[in-house]
């Protein structure tokens, strides 16, 4: 895909468009001559080499990558119009294009009818979902797992409603005996559940927490924000089927398409399975709403503005690229191999250990040392050196650990600290795959020299 002659096009199509309405010309006051345009570029551009390469397989470390070309084409052709979602009144056309995305996610996840839109992030989402929970069971206590993403409990907050952590067992998965206990106080209106934590990408056993969610009549929420799209590859190089195939007997699912969904940010979304929902959104607004007697986004969302052009983006990869196995899917799969290869190559390695088995594409692993102390400092070092070194760098990130939490895993290192850092690599790139054995070899040069060497 040739994208300089694709984002011609999207400036073409959009001229094109704007031009049956007639002539318009420039205002005065937003007129910039080209050198003074040029000066500006020229900061801008020295400005923009300060990112570190989120799209070479040399950066091996959070879950960022650059959009998919479809999508930076869609997005720029809709910009230059600028819809906003948030009513049919101000994007009638990128609207009826994120009710059509909306409905292949829910597609994905099995749900059988719905109610949900894209939100700025999966932080958004999740406070939607939240929302709701909070509405449908005021007073209620949310429980999430320990391992979950902040954001729940920074949204519980927010929300004024209590909230838990549930402990994980030696996978970081949530601990459903644990959940259980919790579930027999009678307190609990929500469990959050989640398929791919940020952390470690360990799944949740989703579908073995439906039992408890009928015999303790709770909600289940899934934040799939970052393992979503893994329903794609379910039951497939080890992915697990059932908690995903589990998702569509749950109450509400968010999900990110800004990350595999390979969405510039920001791109989350929020599903319901229950439309009647719809009713907390409830309200008035005398200024919008008049075009159309169809519901709005606006209706159905805590957000109002909302760019249009993060709906036509999705879409239009969408068309390229659908919900299946052989079109998305197989750019989760190249992932997966990658993370799986990297995890065989660890357990040969007499430099690196492998701190768990990858569920998805997230791989943990560690310096061989003696001391917690030791693999903190022997992490930290890969981590800086490989990012310092102009010739040949390599961009890793790490986790904090508890010396519980490494000590279930690996008995054998010494705990002569509360914590230490780990190593952690996100492999969401599909360009990961084929230079696998060159990161491995480039990670254990950084980690063979001892900190006292």
């Amino acid at each position: 895909m040739d994208l300089r002659h694709w984002l011609g096009s999207a400036v073409d199509l959009v001229d094109n468009w704007a031009a049956t309405f007639g002539p318009v010309a420039p205002h005065p006051a937003n007129a910039v001559t080209d050198a003074d345009f040029g000066r500006a570029f020229a900061e801008f551009g020295d400005r923009m080499r300060a990112n570190y390469p989120f799209g070479h397989p040399r950066y091996a470390a959070q879950m960022v990558k650059p959009p998919h070309p479809a999508a930076v084409v869609g997005y720029l052709a809709a910009m230059l119009v600028n819809p906003n979602n948030h009513a049919l009144d101000g994007g009638p056309a990128t609207a009826r294009m994120e009710r059509e995305v909306v409905a292949a996610l829910a597609g994905m996840f099995g749900l059988p009818v719905h109610l949900g839109h894209l939100t700025t992030s999966g932080t958004i989402a999740n406070l939607e979902a939240l929302f709701v929970a909070r509405e449908t069971y005021p007073g209620k206590l949310v429980l999430h797992s320990a391992e979950a993403h902040y954001t729940h409990g920074r949204m519980c907050r927010l929300l004024g409603v209590p909230s838990e952590p549930v402990p994980t067992d030696v996978l970081g998965r949530m601990d459903l005996v644990a959940l259980e206990r919790k579930l027999r106080r009678g307190d609990v209106g929500t469990v959050v559940l989640t398929p791919g934590t940020t952390g470690l990408g360990a799944v949740d056993p989703i579908h073995e927490a439906l039992a408890l969610k009928e015999k303790y009549g709770v909600r289940i929420h899934v934040d799939a924000a970052y393992g979503g799209f893994f329903a794609l590859l379910a039951g497939e190089l080890g992915v697990p089927a059932e908690p995903f195939a589990a998702i569509r007997h749950c109450d509400s699912v968010t999900i990110d398409p800004h990350k595999h969904g390979l969405q510039p940010y920001g791109c989350g979304a929020v599903l319901f399975a229950d439309p009647a929902v719809g009713r907390f959104y409830r309200h008035d607004s005398p200024y919008t709403y008049f075009t159309s007697d169809e519901l709005h986004l606006g209706e159905i969302s805590l957000e109002c503005s909302r760019a249009g052009a993060a709906a036509a983006a999705l879409w239009l990869t969408l068309k390229v690229l659908p919900l299946t196995r052989d079109g998305l899917g197989e750019v989760l799969a190249a992932g997966r191999r990658a993370t799986l290869h990297w995890a065989e190559l660890i357990e040969k390695s007499a430099e690196l250990v492998l701190y768990q088995q990858p569920e998805l594409d997230i791989l943990t692993y560690f310096p061989r040392r003696d001391t917690l102390s030791e693999v903190d400092g022997g992490s930290a070092r890969a981590l800086a050196e490989g990012m310092a070194d102009e010739a040949d760098p390599v961009y890793l990130s790490t986790l904090r650990v508890s010396a519980a939490e490494l000590g279930r895993r690996h008995p054998g290192v010494r705990a002569d600290a509360a914590a230490a850092r780990v190593l952690r690599s996100v492999l969401l790139k599909p360009e990961a795959e084929p230079a696998i054995d060159r990161l491995h070899r480039r990670v254990t040069q950084l980690v063979r020299q001892r900190e006292d060497t």
